[in-house]
């Protein structure tokens, strides 16, 4: 038995697919430097081949990421794992990860290719692969669906031809932890090289079943699961990293196995991939819900008064949920502000820390006390810079039940312009405020999402907004904070602009 199972994140790849999940540059690879302060073993930082950004987002990430394994996505095709090897050119440790379907129904349907072509192609291109890169992982796509026989034939034929990780997906999330298990145990029985490389499994989770398959397959020999943060991925989402992780961390009775994970990153990581991406965990998620520590019924509360493990098996502090009891207000200086940034967890340059000292200064004017939450959400957004082609000046809107809303707003451009102009709208000034924007910046765009939040209690609450709008078939997100309002809209609105204009500009 290995000393500690390897954590394969996909966030950046396989979580990506997922609808309204989509990163910039910039995002990606601040997710990625966090994934690698998290612990995990391996980042699949994207597709190289997809698509001109995943090419760069590969490419920068295998930059910056040095004590971290760094793997690209690729077809069993010479095209694609030339792209990949070219991605990953400069990383530290790279790996070619190369799949190609095994199920009867994939091999007829999509593949078109008997089994004696299948096998051909995947012996040849982990070659091919090989050849750029001493670490090939190959994938049975569908593995879950596949014949069994077929599965042991091609594992070891790759296996041979230089392969050091397999994996075994259950792609569409069919399996059950009783089938799982014996698919897991029946390779390492009659695949007879298997004991040269990691067997990895990647659950899907449609049946809601990822994290206990994958725990399964890990009792039966698994050495690598591949999973994602929040679980997020393609249609029900994936194998969720937080839930594997603190599962083998508190049941090692069972498992007789751990990670190499640092739990207390593992808040943090869930708060800034929600942050990144506008997609929330749902409150009772296990592990980093809002209500994953709280207890309102009388007799846990009581319970827990008493002592925490009555309803408590872990920790808040375990995850990196902290309690904080200093009280910062307008009086608090700099020292405490990043003490208590740095009981938070992040890491700020000098330049962001400034400017999100003058921000708190700001907010400390308008509120009598800031909690960890209020400046969670200023520091959140901060840790991910991107050019800011426009900045908001100021806004005057006008509004009632009885006229039709109005609203003012001027921006600042980075070539030094200064742009001003007002609209109407029977929407209300939100609204207004967006077709303002939209005629200074020269483009309609589309909103395909829009959520208020309130980051804390109280009449003085900052509200947090996260949009999605939609140019040209793509999607991009905004983030704003307040205590007003409109103004967070206003701020959500220009950041998402941003994000569009950076994205443009870093594929040419």
């Amino acid at each position: 038995m290995a000393k500690a199972i390897k954590i394969f994140d996909t966030t950046l790849r396989d979580g990506e697919q997922s609808p309204g999940c989509s990163m910039n540059l910039s995002e990606k690879l601040e997710m990625a430097l966090q994934l690698e302060r998290l612990g995990v073993n391996v980042i699949e930082a994207g597709f190289a081949i997809a698509s001109p950004g995943d090419f760069q987002s590969v490419s920068q990430i295998a930059k910056v990421v040095k004590n971290t394994t760094v793997a690209s996505l690729a077809r069993a095709l010479e095209k694609d794992i030339d792209a990949a090897a070219q991605s990953l050119k400069n990383a530290a440790y790279p790996r070619i990860h190369t799949f190609i379907a095994t199920s009867d129904i994939h091999m007829q349907y999509k593949l078109k290719k008997s089994k004696e072509e299948v096998l051909q192609t995947a012996v040849e291109m982990v070659k091919y692969a090989k050849k750029y890169c001493g670490d090939v992982e190959f994938s049975a796509e569908d593995a879950s669906r596949s014949n069994p026989a077929f599965l042991y034939q091609i594992f070891e034929a790759v296996i041979e031809a230089g392969a050091t990780v397999i994996n075994v997906p259950d792609t569409v999330g069919y399996t059950s932890p009783e089938e799982f298990y014996a698919l897991i145990q029946g390779i390492r029985q009659n695949v007879a090289n298997v004991d040269k490389v990691d067997i990895s499994v990647h659950c899907h989770n449609d049946l809601g079943l990822a994290v206990a398959n994958s725990l399964s397959a890990i009792k039966a020999g698994a050495t690598q699961v591949e999973c994602t943060v929040n679980g997020i991925g393609e249609r029900a989402g994936n194998a969720a990293l937080e839930e594997l992780v603190m599962n083998l961390g508190l049941r090692k009775d069972l498992y007789n196995i751990g990670t190499e994970i640092n739990t207390k990153e593992i808040y943090k990581t869930s708060k800034l991939l929600s942050s990144i991406t506008g997609v929330k965990v749902q409150p009772n998620k296990a592990i980093v819900g809002e209500n994953a520590f709280a207890h309102e019924s009388g007799i846990h509360q009581h319970g827990v008064l008493a002592n925490k493990e009555t309803y408590e098996i872990m920790t808040p502090e375990s995850i990196g949920l902290t309690e904080n009891k200093m009280v910062l207000g307008k009086h608090s200086g700099r020292h405490a502000f990043v003490d208590r940034i740095e009981t938070m967890g992040y890491i700020l340059e000098e330049d962001t820390l400034n400017k999100a000292f003058e921000q708190f200064k700001a907010l400390a004017d308008k509120k009598k006390v800031v909690s960890d939450k209020d400046i969670e959400a200023l520091v959140r957004r901060k840790t991910i810079v991107i050019p800011q082609t426009y900045t908001l000046d100021r806004f005057v809107v006008n509004s009632g039940n009885t006229i039709t809303a109005t609203s003012s707003v001027r921006l600042y451009c980075k070539t030094g312009a200064v742009l001003e102009d007002v609209m109407s709208s029977y929407d209300g000034p939100i609204d207004a405020s967006f077709k303002a924007i939209d005629k200074m910046v020269g483009k309609k765009f589309t909103l395909e999402d829009f959520v208020i939040n309130s980051v804390t209690g109280g009449a003085d609450a900052q509200g947090e907004v996260t949009l999605k709008i939609k140019c040209k078939n793509k999607t991009y997100n905004g983030h704003g904070v307040s205590m007003d309002i409109v103004e967070a809209s206003i701020l959500a609105y220009i950041s998402a602009i941003n994000n569009m204009l950076y994205d443009l500009e870093s594929m040419k």
